[in-house]
C-alpha cells in the first residue's frame, strides 16, 4: 500500500467537484471512538498510519477510553523508520530480488510493535529535514538508490547497515531507546505493554480470494508484501460477516483496498455502479474504461450498483483492476437514503477532502475491491474461527 501520487491528483480534483451536490444522503448507525484525522502528506506510509489509527482506537477499547481528546496520538514514523531498516536488510539478503519501497502491509506494524514496541507522536514525530509536513520524496530516492548499488556489488563491507540506518536517521531523526511520558519514563516496548497495552499476537489478517484453499494462511501476492507474510483465506460472505461482527461488537477494522477506480470519489464516497459492467462471452467484467482512472463518475445521481461475486473478485485481481492501493481504517456501518448499506472508513489524507477527512464505502465496493483487512482475533465468529484453527 502506497497510496501517494493518485492523492495529489484527487487533491486537485476537489474545485471541480466541490460546485457538484452529492445525491447520496448518510444515516450512521455506527459510529466507534476514533483519534483525529491526520495527514501522510507526501509519503507512500498509508499503511503505517491506518494500522497506528487501528491501535489507537485497539488502545482506547482496552483501555476504556471513550473520549477521543484522552487517547494519545501514537507514532507512525517510529514504525517507518523500524519498517524501512527491516526492508532494507531484506532487500540485500535477497540480492535485490524483492520489492524496497515505501509502501509496506498492516502486518509490518503488528510485526514491528512486537520487535520494538512503540512511542507517542508527540516523542518522534520522524520529519527532520527542514520542513513541518512529511515528504519521503528525497529520502526514498537516496535510499533506494543506496541499496541498488549493494545489490550489484559482488562483497558487501560490515558498513553497509550502519550507513543505510545513518541516512534513515538523518532524514527522520534517531528513534528513542528511553523517553520521558506523563512525568514517566519508559523504553518503547514497557509503554506499549503499560499503556498501550496491546497484545500483537491477537491480530490476524483476514482475505478473500479463490486461487488458495479457503480456511488456510497463504501469503497474498502483492509487491508491497516484502515480509511475505499470511493472510487467512475464507469465502466472501464471510470476510464481510467479520467486518460486520467487528463494528458490532465495538471493534474497529484496519483495511487494505483498491482506490484508483473512477468510481472511488474525492467527495467521500465510492460504489460500485452497474453502468461500469459490461458481460462478455457470458461473464461480467468491468468495462475497460471503468477501471484504472477511467472517466470519473460525479455522484450527483444514486447509482444502481453491481452485485459482488467471488468470481468477480477474482477476475479483477488476477487481471490488475484490483490491486493494493490504499490503508484505511473502517471505524463504522452507516446507510444511504435508499437503505444501501455503507462503511465509515478514516483516512490518512486531509479534513478538506471527503467527509471532513472520512468516506463512506459501499458495502459491494469493500467486497469487491478488499485485498485484506486486520482484526482482532476475538471478532471473528467461533465456527468461523474454528475452520481457520485459531485459538
Amino acid at each position: 500500500m502506497k497510496r501517494l501520487s493518485f492523492v495529489f491528483v484527487l487533491l486537485f480534483s476537489v474545485s471541480l467537484f466541490a460546485q457538484q451536490e452529492v445525491a447520496y444522503k448518510f444515516t450512521d448507525d455506527i459510529r466507534l471512538p476514533v483519534t483525529s484525522v491526520k495527514s501522510q502528506d507526501q509519503t507512500g506510509t498509508c499503511w503505517a498510519w491506518s494500522t497506528v489509527s487501528f491501535l489507537e482506537s485497539e488502545m482506547m477499547r482496552i483501555n476504556g477510553i471513550k473520549d477521543p481528546s484522552k487517547a494519545i496520538d501514537l507514532s507512525p514514523m517510529y514504525i517507518v523508520n523500524k519498517c524501512y531498516k527491516d526492508k532494507a536488510k531484506n532487500y540485500v539478503l535477497w540480492h535485490g530480488k524483492v520489492n524496497f519501497d515505501e509502501g509496506g502491509e498492516p502486518h509490518d506494524v503488528i510485526c514491528a510493535i512486537r520487535k520494538y514496541g512503540i512511542v507517542p507522536m508527540s516523542v518522534y514525530k520522524g520529519i527532520n529535514y527542514g520542513s513541518n509536513k512529511f515528504n519521503h520524496q528525497e529520502l526514498n530516492s537516496v535510499l533506494k538508490a543506496y541499496l541498488e548499488k549493494l545489490a550489484g556489488e559482488n562483497r558487501l563491507t560490515t558498513a553497509w547497515e550502519r550507513g543505510f540506518d545513518a541516512i534513515v536517521d538523518a532524514y527522520m531523526g534517531p528513534t528513542p531507546g528511553t523517553f520521558t511520558y506523563n512525568g514517566k519514563q519508559y523504553t518503547p516496548q514497557s509503554f506499549l505493554k503499560q499503556v498501550v497495552k496491546v497484545n500483537p499476537d491477537d491480530y490476524v489478517a483476514i482475505t478473500s480470494f479463490t486461487h488458495h484453499p479457503f480456511y488456510k494462511p497463504f501469503i497474498l501476492e502483492m509487491p508491497d508484501n516484502w515480509a511475505h507474510q499470511s493472510a487467512y483465506n475464507v469465502p466472501l460472505d464471510e470476510m464481510m460477516q467479520i467486518i460486520d461482527n467487528a463494528l458490532e461488537n465495538g471493534y474497529t477494522v484496519e483495511w487494505g483496498a483498491d482506490v484508483s477506480e473512477p468510481y472511488f470519489s474525492i467527495k467521500g464516497i465510492a460504489v460500485v455502479p452497474k453502468q461500469a459492467f459490461d458481460t462478455v462471452n457470458g461473464q461480467i467484467i468491468p468495462k475497460p474504461s471503468s477501471y484504472r482512472r477511467g472517466p470519473k463518475f460525479d455522484f450527483t445521481e444514486v447509482y444502481e450498483e453491481m452485485p459482488i461475486t467471488q468470481e468477480l473478485r477474482q477476475w479483477a485481481f488476477e487481471h490488475y483492476t484490483t490491486t493494493d492501493d490504499h490503508g484505511m481504517h473502517i471505524i463504522g456501518r452507516a446507510h444511504d437514503q435508499n437503505g444501501t448499506v455503507f462503511y465509515i472508513v478514516k483516512n490518512s489524507w486531509k479534513t478538506n477532502v471527503g467527509y471532513d477527512g472520512y468516506w463512506y464505502f459501499s458495502k459491494n465496493y469493500v467486497s469487491y475491491k478488499t485485498m485484506s483487512i486486520l482484526v482482532h482475533k476475538d471478532v471473528i465468529p467461533k465456527d468461523i474461527r474454528k475452520k481457520l484453527g485459531i485459538k
